[in-house]
């Protein structure tokens, strides 16, 4: 079988801009991506996608994503095989163009899926479906809260033997961040996890007892060895310019969803990668009533995508940013080449340019929404869907 692929006559979108061209695939990489590159080269038995009238973008790349954890476990209690979970998963993942994930699981939260035995084993695990089989490129974004006292030696563990690719410091607590608003934090530890008014003060009590313990020269250390292990660090919620010196003291190099538009340029303008949510973008504005994620965009104040809770959104959030008149090769670069520069990967994913590694996606637009109809990982056609068009009801 040829290891050589050609999509052919879309409308390819590189860092540069957008131009019709074919897009050369051979032994896993990009080849080049120039008009007529399949009628001069292709031989019998390359792979030939037909992509004409449609975009060709750079498969999507993903950091912060806690969907599987709600793969896993969709309400409370409530837990499915993780093996099933992750593999149907990734098939949804392919389909939204999703060609790296960077799985977030969360240490020390407390709530859904967050307890530090499941955490630990499900990193393990993705560990070794990496290494067996997969359709997409799995990482781990390991979401560190930091009044989790005992949680340090798995956090350790998992960045001195190479399991996790990415570390985030959270501080989930009334009266901070996203829970500044009076009684915020309960009413969402009430819905999550089934408690009442009597258990969420017990919950709240024992969380600032552990508040005022935490450790932050510990914590410091722990961004060092991870950095030192090629890890990015990143802060999350900061909610204002002081919060962010001081994530950075921590060796926050990306700023994830900061709540205010003052503490999203400031992170910018300190040369943090600024984070929002593409759900922020596609509905409008935050669920939550704080930054509205397209005014970051438009101020220069955020240079990375991700889909936080939703994956659909992401790829549906790069053409409503285009349609709101930011260039599509800077949107797309959003959700690829911005985020996989902000973890050191760019030399070898993110974008669509000779010598990088051939992930790619084929986008139609369907009543205005983008959908992938071919994803490519690797060299690989991991993905492909055709329509069920112009049937005749009374035969079915």
């Amino acid at each position: 079988m040829s290891n050589r692929l050609f999509v052919k006559g879309g409308r390819v979108v590189t860092p540069e801009g957008v131009e019709e061209a074919d897009v050369f695939v051979e032994n896993g990489r990009i080849a080049a991506i120039e008009p007529g590159a399949a009628e001069r080269n292709a031989l019998p038995g390359d792979r030939i996608v037909e992509a004409e009238g449609e975009w060709v973008l750079p498969g999507l790349v993903d950091i912060h994503c806690d969907a599987i954890e709600k793969e896993i476990e969709p309400r409370p209690n409530t837990l499915f095989p993780a093996d099933m979970a992750f593999l149907q998963f990734e098939r949804k993942l392919a389909g939204h163009g999703i060609t790296t994930m960077f799985h977030s699981l969360s240490l020390g939260v407390g709530l859904s899926l967050r307890g530090e035995h499941l955490v630990a084993d499900l990193i393990g695990r993705i560990a070794e479906w990496r290494k067996e089989r997969a359709m997409i490129r799995h990482r781990v974004h390991l979401r560190y809260e930091v009044s989790h006292l005992t949680g340090f030696p798995l956090a350790e563990r998992c960045i001195e033997q190479g399991l996790i690719d990415y570390l985030s410091f959270m501080d989930h607590a009334p009266g901070i961040g996203q829970y500044k608003r009076p009684g915020s934090f309960e009413r969402y530890v009430m819905k999550n996890q089934g408690v009442g008014l009597a258990e969420v003060h017990g919950i709240v009590a024992e969380l600032q007892e552990r508040r005022a313990r935490v450790d932050w020269s510990k914590l410091a250390a722990l961004a060092a060895k991870a950095k030192k292990n090629g890890i990015a660090v990143a802060s999350h919620d900061d909610d204002s310019p002081e919060q962010v010196d001081r994530s950075r003291r921590l060796g926050a190099e990306i700023a994830e969803f900061p709540l205010n538009l003052e503490t999203a340029d400031y992170a910018a303008r300190q040369g943090l990668g600024v984070c929002v949510g593409a759900p922020n973008v596609v509905r409008g504005g935050s669920h939550d009533l704080n930054l509205k994620a397209l005014d970051a965009v438009r101020a220069g104040a955020a240079d990375i995508l991700c889909s936080d809770y939703h994956p659909a959104s992401l790829l549906q959030a790069v053409f409503v940013l285009h349609r709101e008149g930011i260039p599509l090769e800077r949107a797309v670069a959003m959700a690829s080449l911005h985020p996989a520069r902000a973890l050191g990967r760019q030399n070898d994913i993110g974008s669509l340019e000779p010598g990088k590694r051939a992930d790619l996606i084929v986008v139609k637009e369907v009543r205005g929404c983008p959908l992938a109809s071919r994803t490519v990982v690797g060299g690989t056609l991991v993905m492909e869907t055709r329509d069920y068009a112009d049937y005749d009801e009374a035969s079915c």
